[in-house]
């Protein structure tokens, strides 16, 4: 049993605010909270261990929603060639594009990606994130998805975090798929449904499905195809919806209950209305936004008038937003998109659990895991206010604390 005292403590139980208390005492039990309150108010524990917060922050662990954080190769070299000119459709042509991630991806070893994808998750946990939602979609096989899936899961073998898993397995056509110019998505999708789906959930290694329903992915119709069989199959669904054009995605995955839709710069309000009915989780994505140059932002106004829940996430990826820093997204989330602090940090706790179908993490409350931060800070604006500087002290993995300086997490 811990317990933590001369804190502030953010809970994020509260549907405006931080849920903030002052000089606040949690107890922690068996991996779980079993107290949260005023000092004054928390019970007598003679036998557990005392930890002194010295006055800092202390906030849920952070949640990454949205990451395709395995994958293999570099794509510095197109970041270049951008910035001297080209198009993304010279690149592209030329066997760059999403066709060099895939390409480099099928090509590295399981122990490559491994080793790769650690040292990205390292990199967010040192910033206070104890939850990773993983993608696949650099493989667009069943080899290759089984890999990427594979290793996400044993990301969370060798480290303390929790790792959510989504195929992503319609994130693009694979080149057998697109061949002498003939882009068979049609054939691709049923390929999905046939094989590739039902095949890696039964190897336990989906917990979502997602898609990118986009005028350069998948048509809705190929999208709706996706939903109807992951749901033949007891997974929730998520979508990359309305980021370069208007598909209608948001309002096609929320007639489907869908946990999020992520993106979101070219939604309507009768997309937005349709989320707020279902529950669905607008995930906003300010690196992609920033990397890309994007000039349309995601309609705050609308998700804020409507009710709709905003999460916070990284995209980590070699192509549009090859970023492993998530309170770098705060803070462009609140410059960018004009998000408030109390909005930005509930983006990447409660309301990013909320977009991972997680009803135990991303609070401080009592039965919820004690997956926490502490921060040596005081004013949780902090966090959004400031990028560069570091102020995690402490983290904990469902009750087992880690100090950030000495990142005793790895198995390696």
């Amino acid at each position: 049993m811990q317990r933590i005292e001369n804190i502030n403590a953010a809970t994020m139980n509260d549907d405006k605010g931080y849920g903030l208390i002052q000089n606040a005492t949690v107890i922690i039990s068996k991996g779980k909270i079993e107290f949260v309150g005023a000092a004054f108010d928390a019970p007598a524990t003679p036998t557990a261990e005392v930890i002194d917060g010295n006055g800092g922050l202390l906030t849920p662990g952070l949640i990454d929603c949205h990451t395709h954080l395995v994958w293999a190769g570099s794509r510095a070299n197109e970041f270049a060639q951008r910035l001297h000119g080209a198009s993304y459709q010279q690149i592209a042509e030329q066997g760059g594009g999403i066709k060099s991630t895939v390409k480099a991806t099928r090509e590295a070893s399981q122990e490559t990606l491994l080793e790769l994808a650690l040292n990205r998750a390292e990199a967010l946990m040192s910033q206070g994130v104890t939850s990773i939602e993983v993608k696949s979609g650099y493989g667009l096989d069943l080899e290759n998805e089984r890999k990427q899936l594979t290793v996400a899961r044993q990301l969370a073998e060798q480290l303390p975090v929790n790792i959510r898993t989504t195929l992503l397995a319609a994130h693009a056509v694979p080149p057998e798929f697109s061949e002498n110019g003939n882009n068979n998505a049609d054939g691709y999708i049923d390929e999905i449904i046939r094989t590739i789906l039902p095949t890696l959930t039964n190897e336990g290694l989906v917990d979502a499905v997602d898609a990118f329903c986009e005028s350069i992915g998948f048509s809705p119709a190929q999208t709706e195809k996706m939903f109807k069989a992951a749901k033949e199959l007891g997974l929730p669904i998520k979508l990359h919806a309305e980021q370069i054009t208007n598909q209608h995605g948001a309002k096609l995955a929320a007639g489907y209950q869908a946990l999020s839709a992520d993106h979101l710069e070219q939604l309507d309000e009768e997309g937005v209305m349709a989320m707020a009915e279902s529950g669905t989780v607008a995930v906003l994505l300010p690196g992609a936004f920033y990397f890309l140059r994007d000039t349309q932002k995601p309609p705050i106004e609308l998700l804020r008038k409507h009710g709709v829940p905003m999460a916070i996430a990284t995209d980590a990826n070699p192509g549009s937003s090859p970023i492993h820093n998530l309170p770098l997204m705060l803070q462009m989330a609140a410059t960018f998109f004009h998000m408030t602090p109390e909005e930005c940090l509930r983006g990447v706790t409660r309301n990013a659990a909320k977009a991972l179908g997680e009803t135990k993490r991303g609070v401080i409350a009592k039965g919820c895991y004690a997956d926490l931060a502490l921060w040596q800070c005081q004013d949780a604006a902090e966090l959004t206010y400031q990028f560069g500087v570091n102020p995690l002290k402490t983290l904990w993995f469902n009750g087992v604390a880690h100090d950030r300086v000495s990142k005793p997490w790895s198995a390696r």
